[in-house]
């Protein structure tokens, strides 16, 4: 099997890192990784904030459901979906009279699409920090508390938080093992969306509902991946915390507040 795709196979979630700093060609590396990522019309619709300052990242860790792993972390990236630098540049350089169109409002499209490039360049720097023997744990919560993150991070109207990624090198004692997806029946389609019956979520579901009972965090005798994922997840008071910061980011994109 081709190197890439076995480390891509074996790749999973790490949490605890070594105290060691990260290696500066290691550093470069993943920096160029990110640089060289996908991004919709060469525009690079993302931004980075390396946080370094260990009282912002004592502040990520309560703001973002209280995880200590991110004040404790060797490297913490902040990805964003980024708009303003381009609003920015277009009026420095009066596009808009250059061209003859008129400068609109940034919408949704923008936003949808500065997402995409900010997600894609997070999971480039992850791929690429693997290979270098580094671990790393996506964040997302950093889209909770959303106004108290948007001048935490000083961001403008059109930056707004993608992703939280936490690196760093494997510690000695780690022996963490990979968790089981759900079945790629439910979730490779062809041609048009396909919906499935409680049988085969159930069935598509198999492996991960064992791994919750050895681990005894079902939330009741009987429950499904769906009850516990349901109470742990979608009904949490976090996730409601989400949606409404995600309200409050695309409504201040959109107004330009």
């Amino acid at each position: 099997m081709h190197e890439v795709i076995d480390q891509l196979l074996k790749r999973r979630t790490v949490r605890r890192y070594d105290k060691r700093p990260i290696i500066a060609e290691d550093y470069a590396c993943i920096k160029k990784a990110i640089m060289r990522a996908p991004t919709a019309g060469n525009m690079t619709l993302y931004s980075v904030i390396e946080v370094k300052e260990q009282a912002i990242k004592d502040q990520l860790a309560i703001l973002c459901d209280d995880q200590p792993m991110i004040a404790t972390a060797p490297l913490v990236f902040i990805f964003l979906a980024d708009f303003e630098k381009w609003i920015q540049y277009f009026k420095y350089s009066k596009s808009a009279e250059n061209t003859h169109i008129p400068l609109r409002k940034s919408g949704l499209g923008d936003f949808h699409l500065a997402m995409q490039d900010a997600i894609i360049a997070a999971q480039s720097g992850v791929v690429a920090a693997d290979a270098l023997g580094l671990g790393s744990c996506y964040i997302g919560d950093i889209i909770e508390n959303g106004e108290k993150i948007q001048k935490l991070l000083k961001l403008p109207p059109h930056a707004v938080p993608a992703c939280l990624v936490i690196m760093g090198y494997h510690t000695a004692q780690e022996d963490v093992k990979r968790i089981d997806r759900c079945s790629e029946d439910i979730v490779f389609m062809e041609n048009t969306y396909q919906s499935f019956s409680h049988k085969e979520l159930d069935k598509a579901w198999e492996k991960p509902l064992e791994r919750e009972k050895k681990t005894k965090r079902l939330p009741f005798e009987g429950a499904t991946i769906a009850d516990a994922v349901y109470e742990r997840k979608y009904a949490s008071a976090f996730m409601t915390e989400m949606n409404r910061s995600v309200k409050a980011f695309l409504k201040r994109w959109e107004e330009e507040e």
